[in-house]
């Protein structure tokens, strides 16, 4: 918002709320043409921050911090928080609800507020207002006797103490409610207990294979903390979506985000999109098939509607071939001259295979498969190529492969030039031989002369005793 020009550069916030008039009116009325906009006849001043001069906030965003945030792209429009009383709440994690705004209040999103439960009052925050609230209601397909209850007040200090003091107990209560599940052994996994904003109720999230009876357990709880207990399962999706986390694409978790219906995943997703069934891969955090495999599966079973039967053989003066693999989207087909094994492997387009297929039909056979008259098509650039993760290992060994190579070069080079160095430097005037290989001839001519000696003293040397006589007397 720009200031006015009638109003002083050097005036502080706390000057125009304190102020006993508007700046813009005197005693007489509006001078300044701002009826219209603030109402200041009648009533009292507008100040800083009144509703009247909040402008056009980008309130779109709101808080993303919690699960399942929508983007109110309405929240800029004048007039939208009026056409309904209708207001979406959000508690912990996933769970949100539906409230009246009975009391006309000015809330907006990321407002934490106080409604109706039973018994008692809980605390959320505002997560949506406005036109797209009805959108939301109409969404969630809410049964016609469903009692939509009313919004209380804002949040108060008092509020906020008993709120905070039941949140820090949420823990605590789950950790000591899983012990006394497993010393009743129910088969059954209590994956998050949500505290009321008045302290006065604990909700249970839990996950079982079959059907449990906790009535027993509801007894034993209650007695143990002293509030009322509400039992709620949920599945495996759903806990991972209140728990929230990053998929291994990078982002987060679609039943985090924006995903409130689960649809059934089978391996038949994974089938027709040709992706290797690798348990491992497939699941995700909730330790059940991704639900990302649904997403793209109808355009794959689309594009394989253009393809040949894989049963199908293509006959040609060169042989038969046969299908080996497919490339759905780039509608592409491979064949082998082989049906076990890849030889003599083809690309060629599914148009291409149909004609070959309409030839063979009619008692034709095509010189070759691929079609010399067309260009080859260009493929594809594969971005998804140059994020291997091992490129820099190779990278790394390559390096040093060669580093290795060139060391070992280099010192083969210097033996070679010290020897011809040496060679050059040893050699003497007149012709003589190097001073290197008079030496070498010397100390082979002295090892020949002591092996001779030594041979000669050995064959001189008297058979039988060879102790000396002893002098006589």
């Amino acid at each position: 918002m720009t200031q006015d020009n009638n109003i002083p550069a050097n005036t502080t916030d706390d000057a125009l709320n304190q102020a006993d008039t508007c700046l813009h009116c005197s005693g007489d009325g509006c001078t300044a043409g701002c009826e219209d906009n603030c109402h200041c006849k009648g009533r009292d001043f507008c100040k800083w921050g009144d509703s009247n001069l909040r402008g056009l906030p980008a309130n779109g965003c709101g808080r993303s911090d919690h699960q399942l945030n929508s983007y109110d792209y309405l929240a800029d429009v004048p007039g939208n928080v009026d056409t309904t009383d209708f207001v979406e709440v959000q508690f912990k994690n996933t769970r949100k609800g539906f409230y009246r705004n009975d009391n006309h209040l000015d809330l907006q999103k990321g407002d934490i507020v106080a409604v109706e439960a039973q018994p008692g009052h809980d605390i959320g925050v505002v997560s949506l207002t406005g036109k797209l609230v009805l959108l939301q209601m109409q969404k969630a397909n809410l049964k016609p006797n469903f009692e939509i209850k009313r919004i209380y007040r804002k949040a108060r200090p008092a509020d906020m103490e008993k709120y905070e003091e039941a949140k820090a107990r949420e823990h605590d209560t789950m950790i000591r409610s899983r012990q006394i599940a497993k010393d009743l052994e129910l088969q059954m996994k209590i994956g998050d207990v949500e505290y009321q904003g008045d302290g006065n109720k604990a909700i249970f999230y839990y996950i079982a294979d079959a059907r449990v009876d906790f009535r027993k357990l509801i007894k034993v709880l209650a007695e143990a903390f002293r509030v009322r207990i509400e039992m709620k399962q949920i599945g495996a999706r759903q806990e991972a979506g209140r728990i929230g986390g990053i998929g291994p694409c990078g982002r987060e978790l679609c039943c985090a985000t924006w995903m409130k219906n689960f649809s059934s995943v089978s391996t038949a997703a994974a089938r027709f999109q040709d992706i290797t069934p690798n348990p491992q891969k497939l699941a995700g955090q909730c330790a059940k098939l991704k639900c990302c495999l649904n997403y793209e599966v109808d355009t794959y079973m689309e594009a394989a509607r253009k393809l040949p039967e894989r049963n199908a053989t293509l006959e040609t003066l060169d042989g038969t071939f046969y299908f080996f693999k497919a490339d759905i989207l780039a509608g592409e087909v491979t064949y082998s001259s082989d049906r076990r094994l890849a030889a003599n492997l083809v690309t060629i387009s599914a148009e291409r295979a149909k004609e070959v297929l309409a030839m063979n039909a009619a008692g034709e056979k095509p010189e070759s498969l691929t079609n010399e008259a067309s260009a080859e098509p260009k493929r594809p650039v594969d971005l998804a190529e140059q994020d291997d993760l091992t490129r820099f290992d190779k990278a790394r060994r390559n390096k040093g492969r060669n580093n290795r190579r060139d060391r070992r070069n280099n010192e083969r080079n210097n033996k070679e030039r010290n020897t011809a160095e040496n060679k050059q430097g040893n050699e003497g005037e007149g012709g003589q031989p190097p001073r290197r290989e008079r030496r070498d001839n010397n100390r082979r001519r002295n090892d020949n002369n002591r092996r001779e000696r030594r041979d000669n003293n050995r064959n001189n040397r008297p058979q039988g005793n060879t102790k000396p006589d002893t002098p006589e007397a």
